[in-house]
Formats: structure tokens, sequence, C-alpha cells
């Protein structure tokens, strides 16, 4: 056979039309993956609900606090407000107490657990800034059925909370292990999209162990395609299984609505909350006494510290009980009970759910050195919460401040809520170009105070796009301005 014959019956083959056998699985498949869908919703959607909440608000033309995004936050607009309420975190607040006028919210939950008596309760888990400072809150079923909710436990830190309704019997959703969720996988979302009730989304998982958003003081954030949008929040994210695997909380948004990034609490990490509210009504937290900031490629070298990752303790503070356990500032953290650690938000949020008074190990190099050391957990008190939260990095200045607890406002000669103290200055970074040191203080940014870590970050991604912010810093008994440009 000549060569160009043999070339051409090579090319015809490739030329031939699929077999119509292999379309039609193609769309069996396609079919078999939209009937999965619609089983997960046919199972989910009667534990879903739909709530209502009159809270509190102010009177028309009260003075607010600054956006901490300033104009380009997205949940800082009247669209989300109307569907989420005043309380979400990052909204501004009224600086002074007013006038309060009657406002309407919405958002969803879900039945996840229910009493066994015929005169028991259903209980339902949706987020705090849902029904923070509700007056009356109103949870209405897939098939209609309306019942006025009582608050169980509230939990701001985390943004998690269970309210009742009294009706037993209901189905309740099964949940799942968040920690076997992966990237890619199918979830879905079901809520009520501006008051849409129950609607359903489908995307995968985009990513997981999303950390320091400053939507909440403990982040673990599961971050979705799946449509969510304002309503939703408080709704159920459920694997193909029907298992709920997180609680759909915020979006990031440039319009108010969907953007194709959402992010959700793992239930895990709500399952644990939930427990102790309905158990104690209270969440009680570990707690170190220390000031952790992420381990940035600069400060590994500078540390001398290998690939092997870790986060970097900047303060320690005195009479705490990783002060007792005697770590000290410049210890790198390796490993908590055995498991490597390399996130600040994760290693906060796993101190946190450690039981108060047992006995843990820390895995530190110090000097080179790698060791282990014990450490007997306290608990976290609300004047140590901020001692033993983690510092705000910020990469383009290249620093690393702390909200100012009780402790280290006595420490520098200020009130506590007066602005950050600075914790850590990366060698060559703007920050320190500018002259700004470890333990100066920084009042306000382009103007407007802050007062938290969180809020100082919040400001300083609000200025991305000019790559300059104004800070007014206070070192002793003085106060100047100087612009940080990146």
């Amino acid at each position: 056979m000549p060569r160009y014959t043999a070339a051409l019956l090579t090319l015809l083959l490739f030329l031939v039309p699929t077999p119509a056998p292999a379309q039609a699985g193609g769309i069996d498949n396609l079919r078999a993956t939209g009937k999965a869908f619609a089983s997960v919703a046919r199972a989910v959607s009667p534990s879903v609900v739909y709530i209502q909440v009159e809270s509190r608000a102010p009177a028309p033309g009260a003075r607010k606090s600054p956006a901490p995004f300033g104009e380009r936050w997205p949940f800082d607009d009247d669209f989300f407000r109307r569907y989420f309420g005043e309380d979400f975190p990052g909204l501004p607040r009224p600086e002074a107490p007013q006038d309060e006028r009657p406002a309407l919210g919405q958002g969803s939950g879900f039945i996840y657990a229910t009493d066994d008596a015929d005169s028991g309760n259903s209980y339902i888990l949706t987020n705090n800034h849902v029904v923070a400072n509700a007056r009356e809150i109103r949870v209405t079923l897939q098939d209609g059925r309306n019942f006025v909710a009582t608050v169980k436990g509230r939990d701001p830190k985390s943004d998690v909370a269970v309210i009742a309704i009294a009706a037993s019997g209901l189905p309740a959703l099964p949940l799942g292990d968040s920690a076997k969720l992966e990237v890619g996988e199918w979830v879905i979302a079901i809520g009520n999209p501006f008051g849409l009730s129950h609607t359903l989304t489908v995307g995968v998982v985009s990513a997981k162990g999303r950390t320091s958003l400053g939507i909440s003081d403990y982040e673990d954030f599961i971050q979705t395609d799946a449509a969510i949008n304002p309503g939703n929040s408080g709704g159920p994210l459920v694997n193909l299984d029907g298992e709920v695997v997180g609680i759909n909380t915020a979006i990031f948004s440039g319009s108010g609505g969907y953007m194709g990034v959402g992010f959700a609490i793992p239930i895990n990490l709500a399952k644990q909350i939930a427990g102790q509210l309905l158990e104690e009504g209270e969440v009680t937290r570990g707690y170190l006494g220390i000031v952790i900031q992420q381990l940035t490629p600069e400060l590994a070298e500078s540390f001398d510290i290998g690939p092997a990752g870790g986060i970097l303790i900047a303060q320690v503070s005195a009479d705490s009980p990783a002060a007792k356990a005697g770590l000290r500032q410049g210890d790198v953290i390796v490993a908590y009970r055995g498991e490597p650690v390399d996130d600040v938000g994760n290693f906060r949020n796993r101190v946190s759910l450690t039981p108060p008074g047992s006995r843990e190990e820390l895995t530190i190099i110090r000097n080179g050195e790698r060791r282990t050391v014990g450490v007997t957990i306290g608990r976290l008190s609300e004047d140590e919460s901020v001692a033993g939260g983690p510092a705000a990095t910020t990469e383009e200045l290249g620093l690393s401040v702390q909200t100012l607890s009780k402790e280290l406002a006595e420490q520098f000669g200020v009130e506590p809520g007066e602005g950050v103290v600075v914790t850590a200055v990366v060698p060559g970074s703007a920050a320190a170009r500018a002259g700004i040191e470890q333990g100066v203080i920084i009042v306000q940014v382009n103007r407007k105070p802050v007062n938290t870590a969180a809020e100082f970050k919040r400001a300083v991604t609000a200025s991305r796009d000019e790559r300059s912010i104004l800070l007014l810093v206070r070192k002793g008994d003085m106060q100047h301005y100087l612009v940080l440009r990146w």
C-alpha cells in the first residue's frame, strides 16, 4: 500500500463520526448527575427553614462608624443590610446609642436535631449574624408551617447560633465530616436567597481552610462556587449523600450578589460550638497566651528555619500557660498534638477547641534546635481573648499588628481599644523603611480609627489599589503621621 494511502486511511479513521451509542452514553451520564442533584434536593429541602427576624436597628440619620473596607467593602450597602441585618461582621456600627426602630431581616437555617417527646423541640443551626439582637424570630418550613423560635445560644466569635422551635418529629439533616471534604467535590447550597424559598444551587469545593478573611474571629472556611446570595446565610452546604458539610455564611462581592466566591463554616467546627451552646449556654475555649503570626519566607530565613513551615511566636503574655511552659518570643511552632502547624487561623481554632486543663504537646524550633514542650491549656476569658489571638499580618507593608488587650494597653500606657500595636516588622519592608518599629501603636489608617487587628487589615486591603496609606502612629507620648507606599 502506498505511503500516502495509509496516511489517508489513518486520517479518515479520526474523522469518523462518534457512534450514536457513545453520544447517548454521555447524555445518560448527565441525566444521572441531574437525577442525583434532584434526589438530594428532595431529601434535604424539608429540613431547610426560612428565617425572618425583627431586630433593633438605629433610626434613620443615626451616625455610623466608618466602613472598615471603605466604600468598596462588599457588604456595606443597604441591599445587603436588608437581607442580613445590621449585625453581620464588618458592617458599620453606630458610634453612640441612638433611637431605634424595628428592622426586618431574613436568612436560612436547617434542622439538625429534634427531641423524641411529642412536646419536645426541634433545633436549628444558623448564623449568629442572622439572629443577633432579634426581638422576634419566625421560622417557616417548606410545607408552609410557621413557628416562633427562641435563641438557645449564640457565638459571635464563630458566627454560629442555635435556635429552637416547639415542634418534635421534624426531619433532621445528618451531619457529615467536613474534614473528609476534598477540593473539587460537588456540593449543594440550599436556602432562601432574596426571600426565594428553598432555592438550590450547585458547585464544587473551591478551597478549604480559608482564614484571615476578617469575617469572624475564628475562621476555617470552606470556599465554594455554588451560588450563595443574600438570604442564603445560615443555610446548609451538603454533599451528594445529603449530609451537611458546612453552614453558608458569606460572599465576597463588589455588587452584593453572587460572583463565584462564597464561604461556609465547616460543620465539624459548627457541631462542636452548637454542642457547647446547648449544654452550657456558652462556648469555652482553650487559651495559650501568645501572639502568633504567619511565618513568611523572609521571616523563615531570618530565623534560620527550613522548608518545614510553622508559625512564629511574636509575643508571650506574662503568667500565661505559654509562659509557664517556657515558650519564648521567637519560637517557631511546627506541630501541635503531633499534627503539623502551618497556618495561624487553623492553629488558633485547634487551640480554642482544646478543653481547658488538658495537657498537650507543642513541637517548636528554637535557635535551630527542634524540641517538644508540654503545656497545660488555660481557659480563655474576655480579657485574655486578644492576647491569645493571632497577629494580623499584611504582606504589602511587611508588619504584623495585634489588638490591644487590657494587659498590652497597660504595658504601653494606653486605653484598650485605642489603636493596634505593631508586634513584628520584616527587615527591608515598606514598614521598616518608614521607620516603624515593634511596639509602635497605630491609631488611625487614612484618618479613621482602627481598634482591632481585623479592622487594620481591612483598612489596608481597601487601599490596595492606591498602594499607599496614611498612618497616625504613637510612640511613647508622641504621635505623628507618616505615609506608607508599597
